[in-house]
């Protein structure tokens, strides 16, 4: 099935992985939904050049922290658009401090988000895509959702959950013509590794080329970062006919790390 001229949101799209998976999509002429916070000019600039083979880019800046909003930015693409054919539920923050430590607020915020989010989302949509019979639901988890690392208790809690609601939901869907399943990646250098990176340095009291040596690649067997590219691919393929029978899957792209 061609891919021109579904519809797809994708929560947490002005940066990083997000980014580059609306820039893998609309190279396939899908239409659209942008979400995420950043410079209004920067969006802008960013909607209008996806906007390269017919397709239709919008943005919503629906805070994932608000159901109500969350609904409404669906309910605004259905409107539009009709269906929203293909969910990635993207949108993640980070924090990294032992647990003694951990402000309850980024508790809270990091579930809300990380978490919370794709159940709003694709309870919102769901209706949608059974009504028209074909849905791609694609969860951004992490290795994290596999095993664990310290001082990031409320991310790696979170990622756990997210397994949890993609196997369940691609049960409840497997009849609809619906897939969900996880991509867990490694470590992807984005601007939240970026912060990341500094925040353990200062955690562990190391360098911050040391925190890259010794903490984050060194369970990647590559001793290569993820790029966003091919975290783009992965979800194109997990949109094409050959995935039609993938669902509820942790699809792990980190380098040997969770093979080990």
């Amino acid at each position: 099935m061609a891919l021109n001229g579904k519809t797809a949101l994708i929560t947490g799209s002005t940066s990083g992985i997000g980014l580059a998976i609306a820039q893998g999509f609309a190279q396939q002429g899908i239409n659209i939904i942008l979400n995420g916070f950043g410079d209004p000019q920067e969006i802008e600039d960013i909607r209008k050049s996806l906007e390269i083979n017919g397709n239709k880019i919008t943005y919503s800046n629906a805070d994932m922290t608000k159901p109500d909003e969350i609904v409404n930015m669906i309910q605004s693409a259905e409107q539009k658009f009709g269906a929203i054919d293909i969910l990635v539920n993207n949108a993640g923050i980070q924090h990294v401090s032992p647990i003694e430590d951990f402000p309850p607020e980024k508790w809270d915020a990091i579930m809300a988000i990380n978490l919370s989010s794709a159940f709003h989302t694709t309870r919102a949509a769901i209706g949608g895509m059974r009504k028209a019979g074909w849905g791609r639901i694609i969860n951004m988890c992490s290795a994290h959702g596999l095993v664990a690392s310290p001082y990031k208790a409320a991310y790696v809690a979170a990622k756990h959950g997210i397994l949890g609601l993609t196997k369940t939901i691609a049960l409840e869907v497997a009849q609809d013509n619906i897939t969900c399943n996880a991509i867990c990646p490694g470590y992807v250098r984005t601007p939240l590794v970026e912060n990341q990176i500094a925040d353990t340095a200062k955690a562990r009291g190391i360098s911050e080329e040391e925190v890259i040596r010794d903490v984050l690649l060194t369970a990647q067997w590559t001793k290569k970062f993820v790029t966003v590219e091919q975290i783009s691919g992965i979800a194109l393929f997990l949109c094409s006919d050959s995935a039609e029978n993938i669902t509820g899957i942790d699809l792990r792209v980190d380098g040997g790390w969770t093979a080990a």
